[in-house]
C-alpha cells in the first residue's frame, strides 16, 4: 500500500480544533458570569470524559449495533482483518447493525480502541469487492485519526446547543440590582454564536475528511472503482429505505459513508460532499493508477 499523509486534512483538523478552542475560551469566560457556571463545568466535564472514553460504545449503542464474532460473520471479519493489515492498523472491533439503511461508519478515540460497523442493508446491497472498498474507506478514517477530532468537535458543539436550548431554565430570580437574568441571556446568545460557528467548522472539516478517506480507502485496496460503484449503489438505494428508518439514524450523519439527506436544507448543510463529486475524484484517481 502506498499511503501518503494528507497534510491538507491534518492542517484542517488543527485549524478546526484551534478555532473551536478559542471559541470555547470565550464561551467559558461568559459562563463564569452566570449562576450555573459550576453546574455547566461539571456537566461539560462528565460529558467530555464519557464521550472520549466511551465514544465507540455510545455510537454502536445509538445505532442498535452489536459486536459480532468471527463465527457469525466470517467473511466480514476476514476482510476487515486483511484490510487492517494492509493499512498497518490493529484490527478494530467488528459490529453489525440490523438496519435496512445501507451504511457503514468507524468510531473510537484511537487506533487501538476503534470499531467498524456495517448495516445488514449494506451487506445485502454490495458485492464483496464493493464492500471491501467501503471497509477500506472506514479504516482510512481511523488511520487519519479524524474520528477522534470529529467526536471532540461534535461534543463541544452539543454543549453550546444545550445551553441555547435549556439555559432559560436558570434565568429565574433577580439579584439586588434587578438583573439576575441578564448574565444568563448573554450566555445563551454567546452559546448560539458558538454553536453556529462550530456547526459550520465541523461541516467544512467533515466534507474534506470524506475526500481524504476516499483517497485513503483507494490506496488500501488499490481499487478506486470498487468504492465509486459502492457509493452509487448506496446513494441509489437510500430513496427506497422507509422514512422511519432514516429518521432513526440521522443523528449519526457525520460518521456515515453516505449521509441521510432531508430536503434542500439537509443537502445544503450536509456533512458530506455530493456523491457525484466523490465519484469524479475516485475516477480521476483510477486514471492516475492506470498511468503508473
Amino acid at each position: 500500500m502506498e499511503w501518503q499523509t494528507d497534510w491538507g486534512l491534518r492542517a484542517r483538523m488543527i485549524l478546526t480544533m484551534f478555532l473551536l478552542f478559542a471559541l470555547y475560551i470565550v464561551f467559558v469566560a461568559v459562563m463564569t458570569q452566570t449562576r450555573f457556571f459550576g453546574i455547566a463545568i461539571l456537566g461539560m466535564g462528565v460529558f467530555l470524559l464519557g464521550q472520549f472514553f466511551f465514544s465507540d460504545k455510545l455510537a454502536l449503542y445509538s445505532m442498535g449495533a452489536r459486536e459480532v464474532e468471527p463465527d457469525e460473520y466470517p467473511e466480514l471479519h476476514r476482510s476487515i482483518e486483511r484490510l487492517a493489515q494492509q493499512a498497518d492498523l490493529p484490527k478494530p472491533t467488528v459490529a453489525v447493525a440490523d438496519s435496512r439503511v445501507p451504511n457503514a461508519f468507524a468510531t473510537g478515540r484511537s487506533k487501538k480502541s476503534s470499531a467498524v460497523c456495517v448495516t445488514t442493508g449494506i451487506m445485502e446491497t454490495l458485492d464483496q469487492e464493493e464492500l471491501e472498498g467501503v471497509l477500506a474507506h472506514e479504516l482510512a478514517h481511523i488511520k487519519n485519526r479524524d474520528v477522534m477530532v470529529m467526536t471532540i468537535a461534535s461534543f463541544l458543539s452539543t454543549i453550546a446547543f444545550l445551553v441555547v436550548r435549556w439555559g432559560w431554565l436558570f434565568s429565574g430570580g433577580r439579584d439586588r440590582g434587578g438583573n439576575g437574568g441578564a448574565p444568563v441571556l448573554v450566555a445563551i446568545l454567546v452559546s448560539l454564536v458558538v454553536w453556529i460557528v462550530s456547526f459550520l467548522l465541523i461541516r467544512a472539516l467533515s466534507r474534506y475528511r470524506e475526500y481524504a478517506a476516499d483517497r485513503g480507502g483507494a490506496s488500501i485496496t488499490g481499487n478506486p472503482s470498487a468504492l465509486a460503484t459502492a457509493l452509487m449503489k448506496i446513494d441509489g438505494r437510500m430513496d427506497k429505505v422507509p422514512k422511519e428508518d432514516m429518521r432513526d439514524q440521522a443523528e449519526m450523519n457525520a460518521f456515515f459513508i453516505i449521509p441521510i439527506k432531508s430536503g434542500f436544507v439537509g443537502k445544503l448543510f450536509s456533512t458530506h460532499p455530493s456523491t457525484e463529486q466523490r465519484i469524479d475524484r475516485l475516477q480521476d484517481l483510477e486514471r492516475e493508477l492506470e498511468q503508473r
